[in-house]
């Protein structure tokens, strides 16, 4: 594997001008199939298998078109103080902005509170329900000043008007003016970590073209596969975030070789084969996480994965092509000025002049990330239980997870949507927003009316019911809808107990009756996603950390490595998601990031999260252990060996961990919820991972294991195929061409037919350390 990606680098860096223009037309070609494509409508949380699921899906058989799917509004009228909307002047306005709602562009049907029976017990609240024939994302801008037009004319009248449902809900933007500033803190990173402009901007511009493929080619498929806002959202704080770190590594290890002496092309070819295989099996774990969430079977979840997943694959490729060739333009641009100070004096010094301008001398000099690694190798039993109980009592807030869905209820207050849902609830009880939606399918009874009815009385007398409305029958008569108001709100508990007392009556209100009945809903739907996700996580669980330990065992070639990166991606997984729940569900620092309503955390959320985290968990489990086992295998002892890794590698982790956290942080700003959610869940656990982890968890345990850690059975040995992650044969071949002080891309190309053959067998090489 080194040794392939070795030639991979040295063809990039020497015919960079053809890899350039293919990346280039590739983004051009999927920059115009995007520009011809319209973006899939979010088709919303479907649940295959679950009764609410079932029961929506008979009921849009059934009942044809009328069933629904367009967008709603809610045309919420308050009388003032001490008035009812039943006075005449009242009813007469309110009469006549329905009317004119009724008219306007795009409605399917629209009825005032008096036809539809929508007015409080004390009156002084009412509703009037419109519906459209397309989905909120289709509405026109005519069709939404209408209701805007109709709010205007009831204030006018006296009376207070908000429009609840989704009509007038705005696209949620990704992360606003937060992103860019997590992309500038991301390049504030990259210029302290290198020191050179050029050694910053190389991985912003890999990482903003992998993101324009990716997302380009979301939207050139959106309107095919169903893929929508979110899905792109996802993906683009992916693919920045790992795009900015795979260019970093590859970028670090090119910098470490040319100070070790190396000639530009032959320095892009060593560090495609050494950093470069570290990047590809990093890439490989993410890309297992995303896909491996298919196994959940919620097909929302399975195409926002496959998408992620898929611009994951492109950024890893143009990290491996396009950084070498960017290098052969500029090949001593993005070393520091400092290091390209001591090259000039390097033509009459030798190599260790270089070596020793860039502060990277190797054996005894230390740095930073090894003198961390002494200091924690010194003390490795507290480090593993501070650590260990430290991410536990974070990790605590996971235990209360109440998993749902955020509605209007956890808007800003500024948003006429949540004004209405108030005065809704207000008006007719908490639990009017939670309404819950009984399908009845009588077919095959005598007397469809009869069962119906006696359903619906029997549901109306359970306790936790506060009324049930009037029956809809479909054209047949033979399958029935009317909805059921709960007493509590939707996210509240009693309200889940409802639903299962609903369900658990069933066979004995079924037999009474001759029909039976299914319940639905937004509510409903949110209780059978909630237990759907927590009876696929194990399984989801087993498949993507089970996939990634056989991954694991082709690169370390070590049984106990892979079981410490599991067991530490449980840690920083728990520890996220209780950071998550008290933050978003308990409502700790809520005001500084924006949370304007505490709930539930939405369904979704967690086990997308925990896919994500898994990628990256792996990623810095790869980059340090890599550098661990390299140094391992050429000589050092264990403990010299955590050192020598740490040495080389401890400075650009934490490059790469500032820089994830910053892109995700900038996702923190978004108006959409789920993004809000997992950007600060993926930079909460990066920081837990990165930094308590793998820093220190890691070393520790290394150290504790000594030996043990690298051990293998024998007959495993034999078996698994040999991966050269750490460029071990790239060490025993002669690096050809090799001529220190290089100081442009000329001379780097005046080697052009030499550097076609394969390098020869020489002495071995060690690696370098940063």
């Amino acid at each position: 594997m080194a040794t392939l990606l070795y030639r991979l680098g040295r063809g990039a860096f020497r015919w960079r001008w053809l890899v350039v223009v293919l990346w280039i037309g590739v983004l051009a070609g999927v920059g115009t199939g995007a520009s011809r494509a319209h973006l899939g409508s979010d088709s919303g949380l479907a649940m295959p298998g679950t009764e609410s699921q079932q029961a929506s899906d008979l009921m849009k058989s059934r009942f044809g078109g009328a069933s629904g799917g367009g967008a709603v509004a809610q045309l919420v009228f308050v009388a003032p103080n001490g008035q009812q909307v039943t006075a005449t002047a009242d009813k007469v306005a309110i009469e006549r902005i329905v009317a004119e709602v009724a008219a306007g562009p795009q409605v399917a049907s629209a009825a005032t509170p008096f036809q539809a029976g929508t007015v409080s017990k004390d009156a002084s609240t009412a509703y009037a329900p419109v519906t459209y024939k397309v989905t909120a994302n289709n509405l026109t801008d005519a069709s939404k000043n209408a209701l805007e037009h109709a709010v205007a004319e009831g204030k006018a009248a006296g009376l207070s008007v908000e429009v609840g449902g989704n009509a007038m809900t705005k696209t949620p933007a990704a992360g606003g003016a937060t992103e860019v500033v997590g992309i500038a803190a991301a390049t504030l990173i990259l210029l302290v970590t290198f020191g050179a402009l050029a050694a910053a901007g190389l991985p912003l511009l890999v990482a903003l073209l992998s993101v324009g493929i990716g997302s380009a080619g979301i939207l050139a498929v959106g309107s095919t596969f169903g893929l929508s806002e979110t899905t792109t959202a996802l993906a683009t704080m992916l693919g920045l975030a790992v795009g900015i770190d795979y260019a970093v590594f590859i970028v670090s290890r090119y910098r470490e070789e040319r100070a070790n002496g190396r000639e530009p092309r032959e320095a892009a070819g060593l560090a495609a084969g050494t950093a470069g295989s570290s990047v590809l099996f990093a890439g490989l774990t993410v890309v297992i996480g995303l896909a491996g969430l298919s196994v959940v079977g919620v097909p929302m979840l399975t195409k926002m994965g496959l998408a992620a997943a898929a611009t994951v694959v492109v950024t890893v490729l143009v990290a491996l092509t396009l950084v070498p060739a960017l290098l052969g333009f500029w090949p001593n641009a993005v070393l520091s000025r400092r290091v390209r100070k001591g090259r000039s004096a390097a033509h009459t010094a030798g190599h260790h002049a270089v070596a020793d301008a860039a502060g990277n001398a190797s054996g005894a000099k230390l740095n930073g990330g090894a003198r961390w690694a002494k200091w924690v190798l010194r003390r490795p039993v507290p480090v593993l239980l501070l650590t260990v109980l430290g991410l536990g009592v974070i990790a605590l807030p996971a235990t209360g997870l109440h998993l749902g869905s955020q509605d209007n209820g956890t808007l800003s207050t500024s948003n006429t949507e949540r004004r209405a849902y108030d005065d809704l609830a207000k008006a007719f009880g908490p639990g009017f927003n939670g309404a819950l939606t009984i399908v009845v399918d009588a077919k095959g009874t005598t007397d469809s009316k009869a069962a119906v009815t006696s359903i619906e009385h029997a549901i109306s007398a359970t306790p936790g019911v506060v009324s049930v409305s009037a029956p809809r029958f479909n054209a047949a008569g033979d399958t029935a809808v009317f909805s059921a108001i709960p007493s509590t709100g939707p996210s509240d508990t009693k309200t889940v107990d409802l639903v299962h007392a609903i369900r658990a009556e069933r066979a004995q209100i079924d037999a009474a009756s001759g029909a039976t009945y299914a319940v639905t809903g937004a509510t409903a739907l949110d209780i059978d996603s909630a237990a759907k996700v927590q009876h696929a996580l194990p399984l989801y669980l087993a498949v993507v950390v089970g996939l990634a330990f056989v991954l694991l065992l082709f690169v370390f070639r070590s049984v106990l490595v892979p079981l410490k990166a599991a067991l530490g991606f449980i840690l920083s997984v728990l520890a996220a998601l209780g950071a998550v729940v008290a933050v978003f569900q308990w409502g700790w620092l809520a005001n500084l990031l924006g949370v304007h309503q505490t709930g539930p955390i939405m369904t979704l959320m967690p086990i997308f999260m925990v896919g994500i985290i898994f990628g990256l968990a792996m990623d810095y489990e790869v980059f340090i252990a890599t550098r661990i086992r390299e140094a391992y295998v050429h000589g050092d002892a264990p403990r010299a060996a955590i050192v020598s890794g740490f040495r080389a590698s401890a400075r650009v982790v934490v490059a790469a961990a500032l820089i994830m956290t910053a892109v995700f942080s900038g996702f923190i700003g978004a108006d959409n919820a789920l993004i809000k959610m997992i950007g600060f869940g993926m930079a909460a656990a990066v920081l837990f991972d990165a930094f308590v982890v793998r820093m220190a968890l890691v070393p520790a345990t290394l150290a504790l294991l000594g030996k043990a850690a690298w051990w293998m059975p024998r007959w495993l040995d034999r078996v698994l195929p040999r991966v050269d992650v750490e460029g071990e044969a790239l060490s025993r071949r002669s690096v050809s061409g090799e001529v220190a002080g290089t100081d442009n891309a000329a001379a780097a190309d005046d080697d052009t037919a030499d550097d076609a053959d394969e390098p020869e067998p020489e002495r071995d090489v060690q690696p370098a350390a940063v």
